[in-house]
């Protein structure tokens, strides 16, 4: 949901800015992670949400899969907000 941030990384990666790759890591995919982590079907809930937050929908997720919390979709928010300012999109 953010090809930017993914787009980043993988240049980061492939021309070996451990610094870029690093705060990437540290300070997005990991807390992605952790969010993802929070309850059982998030991998696919945080997807979905996070298509929303960024303006596209791939629509509900299906039962028996929960959509994010209002707390974890707060923190999903931020994080991406967090991210674009990282790459500066």
């Amino acid at each position: 949901f953010l090809p930017s941030v993914a787009k980043r990384f993988y240049t980061a990666l492939s021309e070996n800015d451990q610094a870029m790759a690093n705060t990437l890591m540290r300070d997005f995919y990991l807390p992605l992670v952790d969010i993802r982590r929070q309850r059982a079907g998030y991998a696919v809930s945080i997807i979905k949400a996070g298509l929303r937050l960024v303006g596209l929908s791939a629509g509900p997720v299906r039962a028996p899969l929960i959509e994010l919390s209002d707390e974890h979709m707060s923190a999903l928010d931020r994080l991406i907000h967090r991210g674009l300012e990282i790459v500066g999109a």
